[in-house]
């Protein structure tokens, strides 16, 4: 099973972010889009782990306590892969830290690497009508994070396919 810990998003946060990719299309940037119903912030990336049930106990030990994100900037890595920031946010990086230590403790590899909260937007994006892509005006939004959900990746005919499979906090 493919899994990761995200959070997902309510409806105001994917409207803002679906309004951005639609202005993104109407300026001609192309690639593969991020589906509304599966844009997420991961917080970590396990892979392929066969135990869903060990994740959940090692989200549930690792203090979650509700706080609030704010969509902050846009940008690109690699020059294709455009993604929303999240503005600065001392409660979410501290949840992190104590759930991939957690994650750590509980012996569940997962991707190590330096969190940095983005929102992957367009995947192999160009813009077909010059050399950079266009200016884009970031997203605005606010939301109450009460909820961390354990999600698992499937490859469908139309794409991944997210489905959570649990989680911690309120429903």
């Amino acid at each position: 099973m493919r899994l990761f810990i995200a959070i997902q998003f309510d409806e105001p946060i994917l409207a803002a972010l679906t309004n951005l990719q639609e202005e993104m299309k109407t300026q001609n940037v192309e690639g593969n889009y991020t589906h509304r119903e599966n844009l997420h912030l991961t917080l970590a990336f396990i892979g392929e782990y066969g135990n869903s049930d060990d994740v959940l106990d090692a989200m549930e030990l690792s203090d979650f306590r509700s706080f609030d994100i704010v969509l902050d900037g846009v940008g690109c890595y690699h020059g294709d892969l455009l993604w929303a920031g999240i503005a600065d946010n001392e409660e979410l990086a501290s949840y992190v830290k104590r759930l991939r230590r957690e994650l750590s403790n509980q012996g569940i590899p997962f991707d190590r690497k330096r969190f940095i909260p983005h929102i992957t937007l367009i995947r192999k994006a160009f813009y077909r009508s010059g050399q950079g892509l266009p200016d884009i005006n970031s997203p605005v939004g606010k939301m109450r994070v009460s909820r961390i959900s354990l999600m698992k990746s499937e490859r469908g005919k139309r794409g991944m396919i997210y489905t959570e499979i649990g989680g911690v906090g309120e429903e």
